[in-house]
């Protein structure tokens, strides 16, 4: 194989890959922080959401107990319930990190909830979003934010 091929065939690869593909693990203590991401939202939305999972490798257990970013203005950690036929959104007060264990923050389930958005998400761009922990203290991770697949939440109709 030459190289220019080979090269050539490098180049095509990190162009194709996503940038979820290129999303950063973040560490504090005995907590990392997976593939942090955004949802590109609809132009006119005026919420929107943050998902990771976070992987508590320690042995004593640890709470998540507030998010902030500067692209909301406010920032709420949410589950999402079912209430006979209606899916309802509620505010966590805190979610809880069991020693050697992982929590999955997705859509449909635990998410960082991006409220009164100062503008649209945008596939491509990246925003800094800062968790506070009860035992690990503070990180900030980098979120990517990431193309719409599929039909998102209307998170502007979705009862709270």
């Amino acid at each position: 194989m030459s190289k220019g091929f080979r090269f050539g065939a490098f180049a095509l690869a990190a162009f194709l890959v996503t940038p979820a593909a290129w999303a950063q693990d973040f560490t504090q203590g005995d907590l990392k922080i997976v593939r942090p991401w955004a949802r590109e939202t609809a132009r006119m939305a005026r919420a929107g959401g943050a998902f990771m999972t976070i992987e508590n490798t320690g042995g004593a257990p640890d709470r998540l107990l507030k998010a902030a970013s500067p692209v909301a203005a406010r920032t709420e950690v949410h589950t999402v319930i079912q209430d006979g036929d209606v899916m309802r959104m509620r505010e966590v007060p805190a979610l809880d990190l069991a020693p050697k264990s992982k929590v999955e923050l997705k859509p449909g389930g635990y998410h960082v909830m991006l409220m009164d958005l100062k503008a649209p998400l945008k596939a491509g761009d990246r925003f800094p979003l800062t968790l506070t922990f009860e035992k690990a203290g503070t990180i900030t991770v980098d979120i990517t934010v990431e193309k719409l697949s599929g039909p998102a939440p209307d998170h502007g109709t979705m009862k709270h």
